[in-house]
């Protein structure tokens, strides 16, 4: 399982990354995990843009999901090949909703469903491709999940966007890769159930077991050496910040 970190900027894009998103290859399957504000540009860096098999979308925040026009665009209006075929998107109750009501001007209702087959996320366990996969609902203003990806022995669980939460630590229980926010600062912001802050982070890998941690989703008004630094305090596993490009095999 190969896991390339596309964006990671939280909030709003930096000038060196696009917002969450984060594609995940196994048996030549590709599912990306969110589609925020740049990412569909940066995705083409690393596959062609019709090259994705299921998106996974954590909740509705503009940040993770937005580019998501962008990509109706590109499969409803195809140049060559006419309109693409739907591919399974899978989301939040209301996401075919948000994503027409943020398009503003589909040429009908049901233009969405055209090129996306939308599945609604609850907690449960079913497959994605050749992925067995798990999400939990998170601590978040909007509904919004986590996901534990299995493949060959292998799992990645990705926090998506939650506070402190004891159900993101049982679900990324032992997991071999934790992909986890922190967009808050230990010490300063203290907003609850909205997002980690760096040690938080920690603590939760810590808690799950997890074999390693990476963290995301830090805005550009944070210092991500801060939240660095307060992860390894707390947590002995390998730790680092995510990079836009970085591919990991896990």
């Amino acid at each position: 399982m190969k896991l390339t970190v596309v964006g990671c900027s939280g909030s709003f894009p930096s000038a060196d990354s696009a917002c969450s998103s984060y594609l995940v290859e196994a048996d030549g399957f590709r599912l990306l995990l969110d589609m925020g504000n740049g990412a569909l540009g940066e995705l083409q860096r690393h596959i062609g843009l019709y090259d994705l098999d299921a998106i996974f979308l954590s909740h509705l925040h503009a940040d993770h999901c937005i580019d998501m026009c962008a990509y109706f665009v590109a499969r409803y209006y195809r140049h060559e090949g006419g309109r693409c075929a739907p591919i399974p998107v899978y989301g939040p109750e209301g996401t075919e909703q948000r994503l027409t009501t943020a398009y503003a001007d589909t040429p009908s209702a049901s233009s969405m469903s055209e090129v996306f087959d939308f599945h609604t996320v609850k907690p449960a366990s079913f497959d994605i491709g050749p992925f067995s996969v798990r999400t939990e609902k998170m601590c978040h203003p909007v509904e919004a999940y986590a996901i534990r990806v299995e493949h060959a022995g292998k799992s990645l669980t990705y926090s998506g966007d939650t506070g402190p939460c004891s159900a993101l630590d049982e679900l990324a229980a032992g997991t071999d890769f934790f992909l986890c926010e922190a967009a808050f600062t230990h010490g300063k912001e203290n907003i609850p159930d909205l997002h980690l802050n760096g040690r938080e982070a920690g603590e939760s890998a810590r808690q799950a077991g997890a074999g390693r941690l990476l963290l995301t989703h830090i805005p550009p008004w944070t210092d991500p050496q801060a939240n660095l630094a307060d992860a390894r305090a707390v947590y002995e596993g390998p730790t680092a910040l995510a990079a836009p490009g970085a591919t990991y095999e896990i």
